[in-house]
């Protein structure tokens, strides 16, 4: 397993805001995770041990908010755990015993020193399990070493926040632990650890302050339970794991799943080397990029399909979203060795075409599909074609093409919220009053803040390319292409209405309801980066030329240039203020992927590419760190928005 991730000393770990501001993730498979920061400080309403999947990928129930850890050594007693309180108070400092934090694949460890005492802390999560590992060892100590660890535990929707006034779960004692059951019909769950003595108990912690909700404009205070206390004395070299679970049965030998964890982590990186000769020669932090996009893949079982399989938009926050697999896909699973998933990605989302579109998000607890996106669509038209290059399975493009058929035919005869092709010019047209279905979807009230009504740049260039590709289908698969490449030639044509000779660039909207939209916006990085491109060579390189020089930042892309009336260069606030600016100004982090391609599409060089954008000083490391965090959209700024926590306040009982 790669152990060239982050690894921090005690300059960051010691340091109260350093030591916050840095989160760490764990995730199951299924849709559930863990996560938490580097200091041990509950900051947001999503930090735990476990947020269970109970509906898998989604039903996310938040279940074990932490471990209140403190060691007792030759008459010592010191708190390894922090958390924050309503009036502001920091207590206990557990922070300050951390030496060393590092990831080993995707595992967070701590080393924590207390006078001659070293103990390891690690956390994992079980694949394909709502189960989560937490393992102490002591690696130094002049002599035994008890462990005191306080379970504080919760119920409620993952979005939502708790008041625990009169609340009251059982806590039933059972062999190894603690069973929870928060009420009535509520899921149970285990608090397990062998070879500790356990306590039930049944305190409510009152008054966490959540730092970074109060900074969101969302609240900020949250009550957890204490539910039990487990007690171990440690020689040195000896471990205690404990178990926090919502099923019925999970295991107890930490060594055990913890070599289970590390083989599925090791078999991950050998599906990459195998499928890349040069895969040696690829810098460490590569490897950490093909484990991070492992945890955004997760099962969707279906009646109909057992063994589907989706992608998760984004820790903490999303389930799985249409427009998100699909454009993540080639990067999550294609260049990662895995197309075998991939296939089953692309065959799971078949079954829910409707009207010839994709869902924007799928169903969490019952709710139907949202078809509100005019690319999900059109973007899995791409991932069908980038899974067919990486692959050739003539076998799924046989399968699928029926599938692509109905998308191409509801998109030129017309589906919803006005999504035709225009015969007049061959180009594709979408919007209605209070609806957003591009990418730039923010929406607050009633109010659509970038409707983007009309002819959108990116949209066609999606069209174009599917016409391309369902006419090499149609070739490789000996039926008629005539009609697809008759499309293609008149939305080549008709896209060069984009290019406006004036600014130099492409306009973002044709034909809005306030006619032209010319705003300098990266969605037209795509005619360059996609295959097949409808604009000259000329103007290819003018586009990436006005994005590099006007939209590019570090961490992505400006979602619109600064100069322009709309344009908001800070992004902060509640949710109203930041999603009123969420695609005016702040930059996208996705959108450097593109960017790079469309530079190489340009230049021909991929070294010239890579060296200007990707390597070289503190800038470009920036960069590049930008890219490693969020290649798979793990955090775009203020997606939050999508599902408003602020609207979910309470608890499942409630």
């Amino acid at each position: 397993m790669t152990t060239a991730g982050l690894d921090w000393g005690r300059d960051v770990c010691g340091n109260l805001g350093p030591a916050e501001s840095r989160e760490w993730l764990c995730t199951n498979g299924i849709g559930g995770f863990a996560s938490g920061t580097v200091a041990g400080l509950l900051t947001r309403r999503y930090h735990g041990l476990l947020v269970a999947a109970l509906q898998p990928p989604l039903g996310r129930t938040f279940l074990v908010a932490k471990l209140d850890d403190t060691v007792e050594y030759d008459g010592l007693r010191r708190p390894l755990c922090t958390n924050r309180w309503a009036d502001g108070t920091v207590d206990p400092h557990g922070f300050r015993e951390i030496e060393r934090f590092r990831l080993e694949g995707t595992t967070p460890v701590w080393t924590l020193a207390c006078a001659d005492l070293l103990l390891e802390k690690r956390v994992w999560m079980e694949p394909g399990a709502n189960t989560t590992y937490v393992q102490y060892r002591l690696l130094r100590a002049g002599g035994p070493v008890t462990l005191e660890l306080k379970a504080l535990v919760n119920y409620r929707d993952y979005h939502a926040t708790t008041r625990g006034d009169g609340w009251q779960m059982r806590g039933e004692p059972v062999p190894q632990g603690l069973r929870v059951v928060a009420y009535e019909g509520a899921r149970p769950f285990l608090l397990l650890a062998e070879g500790a003595e356990v306590a039930p108990a049944h305190d409510w912690y009152y008054g966490f302050d959540l730092a970074a909700e109060r900074d969101r404009g969302l609240d900020f205070r949250e009550d957890h339970l204490h539910a039990g206390t487990f007690r171990a004395t440690l020689s040195p070299g000896a471990a205690l794991t404990i178990v926090v679970s919502a099923e019925t049965a999970p295991s107890l030998d930490g060594d055990a799943a913890w070599d289970r964890r590390r083989r599925y982590e090791d078999d991950l990186l050998a599906r990459w080397r195998k499928a890349h000769t040069v895969a040696k020669q690829a810098p460490d932090w590569i490897e950490q990029l093909v484990l991070a996009a492992d945890q955004f893949v997760v099962r969707r079982p279906l009646l109909d399909d057992p063994d589907g399989i989706s992608v998760i938009a984004g820790y903490p926050w999303f389930g799985d979203w249409g427009r998100d697999t699909m454009i993540s896909l080639p990067g999550l699973l294609l260049a990662t060795g895995r197309p075998e998933v991939a296939r089953r990605i692309l065959t799971t989302f078949a079954r829910f075409v409707d009207r010839g579109m994709l869902p924007n998000r799928l169903s969490d607890a019952g709710e139907v599909p949202e078809y509100n996106s005019v690319d999900a669509a059109l973007w899995y038209v791409e991932a069908i074609r980038a899974s067919h290059q990486a692959t050739g399975d003539d076998a799924l493009l046989t399968q699928l093409f029926p599938v692509l058929e109905e998308i191409m035919r509801w998109h030129r005869t017309g589906t919803r919220y006005g999504i035709a092709v225009d015969p007049a010019d061959g180009l594709l047209r979408s919007g209605e009053p209070g609806v957003q279905l591009t990418w730039m979807d923010a929406k607050i009230g009633d109010w659509v803040v970038t409707p983007r009504t009309g002819k959108a740049v990116e949209i066609n260039a999606l069209w174009y390319n599917a016409l391309c590709a369902m006419g090499s289908f149609a070739r490789r698969l000996h039926r008629p292409a005539g009609e697809w490449e008759g499309m293609a030639a008149q939305a080549h044509t008709g896209f060069a209405r984009f290019w406006n000779e004036r600014t130099g660039y492409c306009s973002d909207v044709l034909y809005g309801p306030d006619g032209d939209d010319d705003a300098l916006r990266p969605n037209q990085i795509f005619a360059v980066s996609l295959p097949d491109s409808p604009l000259t060579p000329r103007q290819r390189q003018k586009v990436v030329e006005a994005c590099a020089r006007h939209l590019l930042t570090s961490f992505g892309l400006r979602s619109l240039a600064p100069g322009y009336l709309r344009y908001q260069g800070r992004y902060i606030g509640g949710p109203r203020e930041r999603d009123a600016v969420y695609h005016q100004g702040p930059a996208w982090a996705w959108l450097l992927g593109p960017f790079v391609l469309a530079h190489f599409r340009v230049q021909g060089d991929p070294a010239a590419a890579l060296a200007g954008r990707l390597r070289g000083g503190k800038h470009r490391r920036d960069l590049r760190r930008g890219i490693t965090l969020h290649a798979a959209r793990l955090h775009r700024p203020g997606l939050e928005r999508r599902r408003d926590p602020a609207r979910l306040d309470g608890d499942r009982r409630r």
